[in-house]
């Protein structure tokens, strides 16, 4: 071996050293992003168990339950679940501009949340839940810390999965008319996303699932349509209207 090679290879030469200081800043970095993650990755587990114990008290309204008695312990748990992104946006706080590095770990228990909103929304109102008002409920307030697009969007995407089980639900305790309401409210969110150019795959392949959403909702429709049972409801609402169509 050259004297020059033997010199390079040194315990005590430049390339060495340099090469270790590289791989202890790497070290620091790596134990640094670990434990952030760990941090992250309690909360997320948090917010898992508090959208599980909702979605199975929301569960209560394909059993005929009343809206209010339904969501009497799911609104408790929208307090919990403000606090604990509170804690998130705290921890993402520490690292200004690093959201989307570490947004994985968080993505899908917020995507099952905002599913869970919106399907209290369109209960008590029939509309969709903006995205604006979905981080308004969770109290996501900040320009660093918000609710991504495509996590929302996904989110309504499952929404739309419980709604043809709701309508078969809610006609066989004689709810009617539930069936034209949701069509026309899945038609509309339907229409409105064909506006976007989805290049996520994910998202992609959940709006698809929302096809066959409108289409059993559809057919729950046409069947309760085909057997005369809509005329009854109608006939009330236009006496409730004093007769007016």
């Amino acid at each position: 071996m050259a004297a020059g090679d033997s010199a390079s290879h040194s315990p005590h030469s430049p390339a060495v050293r340099s090469l270790e200081k590289q791989f202890q800043e790497f070290r620091h970095q790596l134990d640094d992003s670990g434990s952030l993650r760990e941090r992250i990755r309690s909360v997320a587990a948090d917010i898992e168990s508090a959208a599980r114990v909702m979605h199975s008290s929301l569960l209560l309204i394909h059993q005929s339950r009343s809206i209010p008695e339904v969501f009497k312990k799911a609104k408790a748990l929208i307090g919990v679940l403000i606090e604990l992104y509170g804690k998130l946006a705290e921890i993402m706080g520490e690292r200004p501009g690093q959201y989307y590095r570490y947004h994985g770990d968080w993505r899908s228990e917020t995507q099952t949340v905002v599913s869970l909103l919106a399907f209290m929304h369109w209960l008590e109102t029939e509309s969709l839940l903006l995205h604006a008002e979905a981080e308004e409920k969770l109290g996501l307030k900040s320009l660093e810390f918000g609710l991504d697009i495509e996590d929302y969007l996904v989110g309504i995407c499952f929404m739309s999965n419980d709604l043809p089980r709701y309508v078969v639900n809610q006609v066989t305790a004689g709810n009617y008319d539930c069936p034209r309401k949701v069509l026309k409210f899945l038609t509309d969110v339907h229409a409105a996303f064909r506006m976007l150019n989805l290049r996520n795959d994910f998202l992609r392949k959940k709006f698809d699932g929302m096809k066959y959403d409108l289409r059993r909702v559809e057919e729950v429709h046409y069947d309760v349509k085909i057997r005369g049972l809509t005329m009854k409801g109608n006939s009330t609402e236009k006496q409730g209207n004093g007769g007016r169509s």
